[in-house]
């Protein structure tokens, strides 16, 4: 079985707090209270709901979650400057003595979240969801260095089919964790100015926010080709025998891997 690493100081280890998890610890209530069928009160039809569908929950095992280190405080088009252009404001929880200042003394000052020039990101559309040109970039500090075997990365993303919040999202990205892992991964965001036109709320300590899979690097080629029109009619003879959890069953590779 590989093996990834989550590393952070004693100091800060020893503290407990809001360890790195795997994901499959935090499937969302909404998804555990949903039934996997129901019937549609106009046609009497029996509806499969999402709950059955394998690939959909495979998204949300998958991996592992890191959670924010502190709290946020975020203010947004609250107060104007005197062009009437929104001011942004952030506040975070200072803990002296705590976490934080733990890991200040080691360089990582994850109760101070760095910045992006927008202008890193010109072009993109990320530069108006985020407010505008004029409005930088944050950047979340990770208090924890990650580390995979030889030949495998992790891609980041944030939380799938799992959104736990509707204010920022991490901007995806890959790293070969096998190789660097002697200083933490950090995470620059994306606030969703765009679609609220005024933000005031706390973003809290232990919100899940990135979605950590590791996978192993391997060389690719691809191939187009066509099939024949006949062998559409080459389904299994057991395809029609199950309408409820047929993927499931049938052809979900169980204990395939697992996240521990």
């Amino acid at each position: 079985m590989n093996k990834i690493e989550f590393l952070a100081p004693k100091e800060y280890y020893d503290l407990k707090e809001d360890f790195p998890t795997p994901i499959k610890t935090n499937i969302p209530e909404w998804y555990k209270k949903l039934e996997h069928g129901q019937i549609d009160k106009d046609t009497l039809v029996h509806q499969r709901t999402i709950k059955g569908c394998m690939p959909f929950l495979e998204s949300m095992i998958t991996g592992y979650l890191l959670k924010l280190p502190v709290d946020y405080k975020i203010e947004y088009g609250v107060k104007k400057d005197d062009q009437g252009k929104p001011i942004t404001r952030i506040f975070t929880s200072i803990d002296e003595g705590g976490a934080t200042n733990i890991m200040k003394a080691r360089g990582v000052n994850i109760a101070d979240p760095k910045t992006h020039t927008s202008g890193q990101l010109e072009g993109s559309p990320f530069i108006d969801k985020n407010g505008g040109k004029d409005r930088p970039f944050l950047k979340i500090h990770n208090p924890w260095r990650i580390k995979t075997p030889r030949g495998y990365s992790c891609l980041f993303v944030n939380p799938l089919n799992n959104p736990s919040q509707d204010f920022f999202s991490i901007i995806p990205a890959i790293v070969h964790t096998d190789t660097y892992h002697f200083q933490e991964i950090n995470f620059p965001i994306i606030m969703n100015y765009q679609k609220h036109g005024e933000v005031n709320l706390t973003l809290q300590k232990g919100l899940p926010y990135v979605q950590v899979i590791p996978f192993k690097r391997d060389d690719w080629k691809m191939e187009t080709t066509f099939y024949e029109s006949t062998q559409e009619k080459l389904q299994p003879s057991f395809w029609g025998i199950q309408f409820l959890n047929r993927y499931k069953n049938m052809f979900y590779l169980k204990n395939k891997s697992s996240w521990k």
